[in-house]
């Protein structure tokens, strides 16, 4: 148990109220940050966008959410995260009503970079809510924090059902104040977490920046960080992505894509929870070999071009298949998240808000460059599949790279013994 837990007895009570209010804000946070997966493709059309452009318009709050987590990371170490918290909900409530007043693409896409403050609440989450668990269970906490990916679901399922009848601006507008109002709730029924109280009372110096990012030159870090661009950013990715794909490629009307979407959505988030917990029993390196070989296997299905079949091709991506492989795609990368974020806390306890906040922002520039990436490649190569060949890519580099550093890791404590014998 780490010395916080050894001095400070922190209740159940104060466990579960951390926990479950900043999963539910966590949800609302990232409802609103993919909320142009729905209303970018309304915004498409009105404004006669190119692929790349529709891929742009959807990532552009992904990266202000990636970039900006690095730096609330460390904020919340440094201010506490009760109140950086509820100033990023309300930075990003503020930027989503602006939004609905954009009429031009540069005004859109301004906006958008203010609507991404509302993704850079995950870093700010991490850093709050561990310091309530002990080491062994905060595996468990993390995965039920991060499943409020689902808030991406949320926006899939309710958006479409303001979107056909009243357009995207009454969407923007009720995201808007459904998140200002979960600030308000989230400022006056928590408190600040046990770390930052600790802090405070001793009155110390606070480290500087170098020391706070000090765990950086360490490769591991940014090994973590490319495990979380796929299993983060390629998720992020495709629940912006799939409402455009499916339209693209099936023909589906807007709302059944939405609804599709926002399928995929669910199991990749609510069993991130899952994740945790499997990676505190289990471990986290054994998660994340199986999610590397299902995803592999997934992705490869996917790089088939819809509804080819014959010659060397022996299987046709009919829209049964699709969703079927898409939602255990789904579901390992929502096991993957949970296990890359079990590491963190566990290697650099004392580092969370920087460490957790490179690896977030990674993730989370994974959720801005493959949208484009995406637009991209399908306007080259004129393939809807291309994206899925992309995701391959990362995912054979991925279990390459972990695969390497594990055998050696593996050699360093076999010949660690012998080394000692011999002096």
């Amino acid at each position: 148990m780490s010395a916080l837990h050894q001095t400070h007895k922190i209740s159940e009570n104060e466990q579960a109220r951390a926990l479950w209010i900043s999963t539910v804000a966590f949800t609302i946070c990232f409802a609103v940050w993919t909320i142009f997966s729905i209303i970018g493709v309304r915004i498409k059309d009105e404004l006669g966008l190119s692929e790349a452009e529709f891929g742009l318009l959807i990532g552009m709050p992904i990266l202000t959410g990636s970039i900006v987590r690095i730096v609330l990371g460390i904020w919340t170490s440094r201010f506490g995260g009760r109140l950086i918290y509820t100033a990023t909900m309300a930075a990003a409530a503020v930027a989503t009503f602006l939004l609905a007043h954009a009429t031009t693409y540069a005004q859109m896409l301004l906006a958008g970079l203010g609507v991404g403050l509302a993704g850079g609440s995950f870093a700010v989450g991490v850093a709050y809510v561990s310091p309530f668990f002990p080491p062994e269970r905060q595996g468990t906490a993390l995965g039920i924090f991060g499943a409020g990916n689902v808030g991406a679901a949320v926006t899939k399922f309710l958006a479409p059902l303001l979107l056909v009848p009243f357009g995207w601006q009454v969407v923007a507008e009720v995201w808007a104040a459904a998140l200002l109002l979960t600030a308000a709730v989230f400022w006056f029924t928590t408190e600040d977490d046990p770390q930052f109280i600790a802090r405070r009372r001793q009155r110390g110096s606070r480290r500087s920046l170098a020391a706070e990012f000090e765990p950086l030159r360490n490769v591991q870090v940014w090994r973590f960080a490319l495990y979380y661009f796929f299993a983060f950013g390629g998720f992020v990715a495709l629940a912006l992505w799939l409402p455009r794909y499916l339209v693209g490629v099936y023909d589906f009307r807007i709302e059944t894509a939405g609804m599709i979407a926002a399928a995929y959505s669910i199991p990749g988030s609510i069993f991130r929870a899952y994740g945790g917990a499997l990676s505190d029993r289990i471990g986290a390196r054994k998660i994340m070999y199986a999610m590397f070989a299902v995803s592999a296997v997934a992705t490869l299905i996917l790089s088939v071009p819809a509804g080819q079949a014959g010659g060397a091709i022996p299987i046709a991506v009919t829209p049964a298949l699709f969703v079927v492989t898409i939602f255990v795609l789904g579901f390992v990368m929502s096991l993957g998240k949970a296990a890359v974020y079990k590491h963190i806390p566990a290697y650099y306890p004392n580092h969370v808000g920087a460490v957790g906040g490179v690896v977030g922002m990674m993730g989370g520039l994974g959720g801005f460059c493959l949208p484009i990436a995406f637009g991209f490649l399908k306007d080259v190569t004129g393939l809807w599949s291309s994206c899925f060949m992309l995701l391959f890519a990362i995912v054979a580099v991925s279990l390459v790279w972990m695969n390497a550093s594990i055998r050696q890791f593996n050699r360093r404590a076999e010949a660690a013994p012998a080394s000692a014998y011999a002096r």
